[in-house]
Protein backbone atom coordinates (compact mmCIF):
# COMPACT_ATOMS: atom_id res chain seq x y z
CA UNK A 1 0.00 0.00 0.00
CA UNK A 2 1.11 3.29 -0.82
CA UNK A 3 0.20 6.51 1.21
CA UNK A 4 0.61 9.80 -0.07
CA UNK A 5 -0.37 12.88 1.97
CA UNK A 6 -2.06 16.36 0.54
CA UNK A 7 -2.68 19.13 2.82
CA UNK A 8 -5.75 21.13 2.77
CA UNK A 9 -5.74 24.47 4.54
CA UNK A 10 -9.83 25.58 4.29
CA UNK A 11 -9.94 29.37 4.16
CA UNK A 12 -12.95 31.79 3.38
CA UNK A 13 -10.89 34.15 1.05
CA UNK A 14 -8.28 32.58 -1.64
CA UNK A 15 -6.48 35.77 -3.18
CA UNK A 16 -5.66 36.45 0.56
CA UNK A 17 -4.87 32.55 1.18
CA UNK A 18 -2.73 32.78 -1.66
CA UNK A 19 -0.61 35.95 -1.04
CA UNK A 20 -0.08 34.53 2.57
CA UNK A 21 1.43 31.40 1.39
CA UNK A 22 3.31 32.48 -1.80
CA UNK A 23 4.93 35.53 0.52
CA UNK A 24 6.05 33.40 3.34
CA UNK A 25 6.93 30.06 2.34
CA UNK A 26 8.03 31.01 -1.23
CA UNK A 27 5.59 28.65 -2.76
CA UNK A 28 4.47 28.19 -6.21
CA UNK A 29 0.94 28.37 -7.27
CA UNK A 30 -0.30 25.04 -9.42
CA UNK A 31 -3.11 24.23 -10.68
CA UNK A 32 -6.65 26.53 -9.99
CA UNK A 33 -10.04 24.96 -9.37
CA UNK A 34 -11.51 28.61 -10.10
CA UNK A 35 -13.22 30.19 -7.09
CA UNK A 36 -12.96 27.41 -5.21
CA UNK A 37 -9.47 26.37 -4.88
CA UNK A 38 -6.08 26.65 -5.66
CA UNK A 39 -2.88 24.38 -5.82
CA UNK A 40 0.80 25.34 -3.88
CA UNK A 41 3.71 23.61 -5.10
CA UNK A 42 7.06 23.88 -3.44
CA UNK A 43 7.25 21.75 -0.07
CA UNK A 44 7.34 17.86 -0.23
CA UNK A 45 3.14 17.81 -0.20
CA UNK A 46 0.92 19.77 -2.33
CA UNK A 47 -0.98 22.02 -0.94
CA UNK A 48 -4.14 22.83 -1.33
CA UNK A 49 -6.21 26.34 0.36
CA UNK A 50 -10.14 25.24 -0.17
CA UNK A 51 -12.50 27.53 -0.34
CA UNK A 52 -14.94 27.10 1.70
CA UNK A 53 -17.13 29.96 3.89
CA UNK A 54 -17.66 30.82 7.51
CA UNK A 55 -20.27 29.06 9.30
CA UNK A 56 -20.11 26.32 6.90
CA UNK A 57 -19.77 22.68 8.11
CA UNK A 58 -17.08 20.29 7.66
CA UNK A 59 -19.63 17.30 6.70
CA UNK A 60 -23.65 16.51 7.09
CA UNK A 61 -22.41 14.54 10.55
CA UNK A 62 -20.54 17.74 12.31
CA UNK A 63 -22.82 20.50 13.64
CA UNK A 64 -19.98 22.64 14.22
CA UNK A 65 -19.38 25.62 11.98
CA UNK A 66 -15.97 26.77 10.00
CA UNK A 67 -14.87 29.80 12.17
CA UNK A 68 -11.78 31.47 10.96
CA UNK A 69 -11.20 32.76 14.11
CA UNK A 70 -8.24 32.12 16.19
CA UNK A 71 -9.26 28.17 16.96
CA UNK A 72 -7.10 25.25 18.34
CA UNK A 73 -6.64 21.93 16.87
CA UNK A 74 -4.32 19.09 17.98
CA UNK A 75 -3.01 18.96 14.45
CA UNK A 76 -1.06 21.65 12.94
CA UNK A 77 1.24 22.52 10.32
CA UNK A 78 5.12 22.52 10.79
CA UNK A 79 7.13 24.59 7.93
CA UNK A 80 10.83 23.27 7.91
CA UNK A 81 12.92 26.53 6.75
CA UNK A 82 16.24 27.42 6.40
CA UNK A 83 16.28 31.11 8.93
CA UNK A 84 13.12 30.46 11.42
CA UNK A 85 13.63 34.44 12.04
CA UNK A 86 13.66 36.22 8.79
CA UNK A 87 10.18 32.94 7.71
CA UNK A 88 8.87 34.42 10.92
CA UNK A 89 9.26 38.11 10.47
CA UNK A 90 7.63 37.61 6.83
CA UNK A 91 4.69 35.67 8.56
CA UNK A 92 3.91 38.67 10.64
CA UNK A 93 4.34 40.87 7.80
CA UNK A 94 2.13 38.84 5.67
CA UNK A 95 -1.13 38.87 8.23
CA UNK A 96 0.19 35.89 10.49
CA UNK A 97 0.06 36.13 14.81
CA UNK A 98 3.24 35.63 16.57
CA UNK A 99 1.77 33.34 19.25
CA UNK A 100 5.51 32.17 20.78
CA UNK A 101 8.85 33.47 19.18
CA UNK A 102 11.59 31.46 18.32
CA UNK A 103 13.01 29.37 20.42
CA UNK A 104 16.04 27.32 20.62
CA UNK A 105 16.07 23.80 21.69
CA UNK A 106 18.29 20.45 21.57
CA UNK A 107 17.05 19.18 18.17
CA UNK A 108 16.14 22.53 16.49
CA UNK A 109 14.72 26.08 16.70
CA UNK A 110 10.84 26.79 16.19
CA UNK A 111 8.31 29.53 17.07
CA UNK A 112 4.29 29.36 16.82
CA UNK A 113 2.01 31.18 14.81
CA UNK A 114 -1.15 31.82 13.87
CA UNK A 115 -2.31 31.93 9.77
CA UNK A 116 -4.48 34.65 8.84
CA UNK A 117 -7.49 32.09 8.76
CA UNK A 118 -7.14 31.21 12.53
CA UNK A 119 -4.88 27.85 11.97
CA UNK A 120 -2.16 27.51 14.12
CA UNK A 121 1.46 26.82 12.52
CA UNK A 122 5.46 26.11 13.09
CA UNK A 123 7.82 27.79 11.60
CA UNK A 124 11.29 25.34 12.57
CA UNK A 125 14.90 24.47 11.75
CA UNK A 126 15.92 21.28 12.63
CA UNK A 127 19.59 21.66 14.45
CA UNK A 128 22.36 18.93 14.61
CA UNK A 129 20.94 15.19 14.48
CA UNK A 130 17.14 16.84 14.67
CA UNK A 131 14.35 15.09 16.44
CA UNK A 132 17.32 12.22 16.80
CA UNK A 133 18.77 14.70 19.42
CA UNK A 134 16.08 13.49 21.48
CA UNK A 135 14.59 10.72 20.33
CA UNK A 136 14.69 7.25 21.80
CA UNK A 137 15.95 4.29 19.59
CA UNK A 138 13.08 2.52 18.12
CA UNK A 139 11.81 -0.66 19.81
CA UNK A 140 12.40 -3.56 17.92
CA UNK A 141 9.80 -5.88 16.52
CA UNK A 142 9.44 -9.25 17.33
CA UNK A 143 8.27 -11.29 15.27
Amino acid sequence: MTTRLLVNIDVDDLDAARRFYTAVFDLTPGRSFGAGGLELLGSDAPIYLLVKPAGSRGCSTVEQPRDYARHWTPVHLDFVVDDVDATVTRAVAAGATLESPPVSHAWGRIAVLADPFGHGLCILKFLGRGYDEVAAPAAETVG
